[in-house]
This record gives C-alpha cells, sequence and structure tokens, in this order.
C-alpha cells in the first residue's frame, strides 16, 4: 500500500489514528507505523480518499452499501425523524411509527411465517439476542437442557463474547475464548478442504457433520443450528448445490431450531430478498443488518418465526434489550432504503442482468495463472489464489491474498483478501461498464501480485 501523502491534512488524520484511535480487526502497531488510509467521500459505488485518490468499492464497505454512496434521499429520512422524535425507547410498553412500520415492512419481505421482529444495534447483537431467545424457547417448552449451539467452522456471526464463540474463527477464539455450550462443524469448502472428492460428494459429507454432531452431542441437549447461507467473511463459501437439501434432510429429523445468518446475505445480496429465498430454506430465525440500512446508520436485528413467537409470548418478560432497539432514526433510514430497493427494483436488476454479467466476467479471469477458482452468487464473489491449478495448491508463506489486496488498493480497486481468497460484494447498484472496469482493475492486481510471487 502505498504511503507517501500529498495533502498534509492526511498525515493530521494519521496521527490522530496514532495517537487515539483503535481500529477493529487491526494490527494496531502496523497502523501506527504506516498509517490508515482516510476515506473522505462516496458516490455511487466510489469513494475517495484524503490524497484524492478515486477508488472502485468492490466491497460496498463492509457487505453494506447496497445502494451505493450519496443518496440524499437516506439522509433526509434520518435528518426528518430527527427533527420529529430524535431518540425515544421501546422498552417498558413503549413503541413510535418508524419502528413498528419497518417491522411490518420486514415482515412482509421475509420468508412466509416469520413475522416477528426484535430490533438491535447491529449483526451481532442480532445473534447475541437469538443466542438468548433460543434457550429461553427451550426452557419455556419445558426442556431447559436444550442448550447447545451447532455453529460451523470458519463461520462468521459478530465479534462480541457471544457472537465470536458462535462464530469458528479460531483467530477470534485465541483471542477471549469461546463460551460453553456452542459446538462447531466442518465447513462447505471445496476448494480448500474438498481433496479427491467432486464438488457434489464432499457437500453431502460436510451436511452429514451436521447430524454427526447432533448424535455425539444428543439431539436432546441441541437447541440449535446457525449458519450463513454463505459464509461471506470465511472467503464468500458457496456450498456445493447438493450441501443445502441434504442439511434440510438432516433438520427435518430432529427437533432442533434451525437459524440463518443473514447479516451479509439478506436485502438482495444474492438477487433474492434473503440468501434463505434464494436456497429454499426455511429457517426459524434470521439475524439481520448491514443492507437493512444500506450501511448508512446502524442497525441489525433478529426476525422471529411464529412457530417460536407463540412460545415465548405466553412466557412473561423476556429479560433482553439494547437502548437502541429500534431507534426511530435508524428505523427511518431503513424504511426509506427499503423503498428504494422496492420502487428502483434494484434486486430485480441484479437478478436479470448485473449479476449474471458479474459472475460472466468474473469468471473469465480463470484463464489467469494465479487463479485456481471462481465461484460467487449474485453480488457475492471469489477469486482463488494458487501456484498450481491442479493441485489446488497455494503459495506457501508467501502472503498472496495481501499482496493482491496492497495492488488493489494502490490501483483504484477495493477487494479484500481471506487468506489467499480474494473476496468482492459490490453495491446492488453497479452498472455493467462498472463491472468491467472492476474486473479490468482485478486482472491488472492479480498481474502484479503474480509478478511479486515469482521475483
Amino acid at each position: 500500500m502505498t504511503t507517501t501523502n500529498k495533502n498534509p491534512q492526511t498525515a493530521a488524520w494519521q496521527a490522530m489514528s496514532r495517537d487515539h484511535h483503535l481500529a477493529p480487526f487491526s494490527d494496531f502497531q502496523q497502523v501506527i507505523d504506516v498509517g490508515p488510509r482516510i476515506i473522505v467521500k462516496g458516490q455511487g459505488v466510489y469513494v475517495w480518499d484524503s490524497e484524492g485518490n478515486k477508488i472502485l468499492d468492490g466491497m460496498a464497505g463492509l457487505w453494506c452499501a447496497a445502494i451505493g454512496y450519496g443518496r440524499d434521499e437516506l439522509a433526509d429520512a434520518a435528518s426528518k425523524q430527527m427533527k420529529e422524535l430524535p431518540f425515544y425507547n421501546t422498552f417498558f410498553m413503549t413503541a413510535h411509527p418508524p419502528v413498528l412500520e419497518l417491522a411490518k415492512v420486514i415482515a412482509e419481505l421475509a420468508p412466509e411465517g416469520m413475522n416477528h421482529v426484535f430490533f438491535t444495534g447491529g449483526g451481532s447483537e442480532g445473534n447475541d439476542t437469538m443466542l438468548r431467545l433460543v434457550r429461553h424457547y427451550w426452557a419455556v417448552k419445558g426442556q431447559p437442557e436444550k442448550q447447545v449451539i451447532i455453529s460451523r467452522i470458519n463461520g462468521y456471526h459478530g465479534s462480541t463474547v457471544a457472537g465470536a464463540a458462535l462464530g469458528g474463527m479460531a483467530g477470534m477464539h485465541a483471542q477471549g475464548g469461546t463460551l460453553p455450550g456452542i459446538v462447531h462443524i466442518a465447513q462447505p469448502y471445496w476448494f480448500d478442504e474438498g481433496g479427491d472428492m467432486s464438488p457434489d460428494a464432499f457437500g453431502i459429507w460436510a451436511a452429514e457433520q451436521l447430524e454427526a454432531k447432533i448424535l455425539e452431542v444428543g439431539a436432546d441437549k441441541v437447541a440449535a443450528f446457525i449458519a450463513e447461507p454463505i459464509q461471506g467473511a470465511g472467503g464468500v463459501i458457496v456450498p456445493p448445490e447438493t450441501y443445502w437439501p441434504k442439511i434440510r434432510e438432516i433438520l427435518a429429523r430432529y427437533d432442533i431450531l434451525f437459524v440463518a445468518d443473514e447479516v451479509i446475505c439478506g436485502f438482495g445480496r444474492t438477487g433474492e430478498w434473503f440468501g434463505s429465498d434464494y436456497y429454499g430454506n426455511k429457517p426459524d430465525l434470521m439475524t439481520i443488518a448491514k443492507g437493512l440500512t444500506s450501511g448508512y446508520i446502524p442497525m441489525g436485528g433478529l426476525i422471529v418465526s411464529d412457530k417460536v413467537f407463540d412460545v415465548v409470548k405466553a412466557a412473561g418478560d423476556f429479560n433482553h434489550g439494547f437502548t437502541y432497539s429500534g431507534h426511530p432514526v435508524a428505523a427511518a433510514v431503513a424504511l426509506e432504503n427499503i423503498r428504494i430497493l422496492r420502487e428502483e427494483q434494484i434486486l430485480e436488476r441484479v437478478r436479470a442482468e448485473t449479476a449474471p454479467y458479474l459472475q460472466k466476467r468474473l469468471r473469465e479471469l480463470l484463464d489467469h495463472p494465479l487463479v485456481g477458482e471462481v465461484r460467487g452468487v449474485g453480488m457475492l464473489g471469489a477469486i482463488e489464489l494458487v501456484k498450481d491449478k491442479a493441485s489446488r495448491a497455494r503459495y506457501a508463506g508467501k502472503g498472496a491474498g495481501m499482496l493482491c489486496r496492497g495492488h488493489c488498493f494502490n490501483n483504484g480497486l477495493i477487494m479484500r483478501a481471506v487468506g489467499d481468497t480474494m473476496i468482492i460484494a459490490p453495491p446492488l447498484v453497479i452498472s455493467q461498464a462498472e463491472i468491467d472496469e472492476l474486473v479490468s482493475k482485478a486482472r491488472l492486481c492479480l498481474d502484479l501480485t503474480l509478478k511479486d510471487l515469482q521475483g
């Protein structure tokens, strides 16, 4: 990443960072030594840094900016609500119009039978809420021993203590530990872990690990299985076609709840409103955030099925909530964001035009000597960096992904590196011309990365 600054204000901001700011998921010393890139403006699918560089944001911020940057309508919705009712809580038998209207709209969009929404500040809080509500549900049903949550290795469910424990990121568990009553099974990551199996055979094998874990723990002890429709932060892991049908088959055999973490896949990322719609899954609970407000303001939630709600509604207080649960300004912004997604038929355009075009253009990169696999669904994509295509062997110890990320940053493109996997999730409003730009810049950066690795 280039560190030479021309704008003196950049250095001033970097000094503030060095002296006072602790950045998430960052090497603090590296941030001090190098200085962060300062992003100052966004419009459409682009952001600009303090040095005046225009950058195509291939990650929509953090998977969030579904309708792109610079939509005045969302700022206007926030301003109007702030002038009318800037804050009130939803505790103790109170509510306000924006949160009620938003809950109704989300219920309209969610899969059939999912008609209730508990609001949070983000996805991590949504999964904390899920953990408590699921255990509460089984206690109310007279089965308090059903406490265990099954998740997947390399799944991501947030950064709170409960969220990190639910997720399967070893690096997060190494810092602060995990929680009892949460166990993990294999991820459906054929490219890295499928060995000699075909993708279809591996998909079946990975799904069967769920049943094996249920039997190991005891079905009478398992409360729920949580999974992302497509693992996002784990590297855009699109499961083999055989995976979800087998998972559904297994879930039907046992009395456990199914939780879909829709924080990344929700609100159009797959071309459907939810990843569960794309795969035909029928979860009992769904966590949401990110695309709910296009990232313009923090908000998340937990969508709860009638099945779960009908049990807990008769059990007195659910002793859980957050100061900003259903914040009126966030709710107003979310309502406007959903209105835009609907009225501008953004999902329809993604499904019919831009997602097929993006997936086609990305797969053209398969001819590059560094690329072992390209996969994706909707506005999600992953590029696997390899030394040998046939064996899927990596450039061990070379940090190919980070090299590529650096070249992307220096050449006007944001792609994220997950190990040696490059991932993208651009705003849903990206045009075909902007997709062409993204793929062209990605190829340039692959060329530069290969040169470094071979040099």
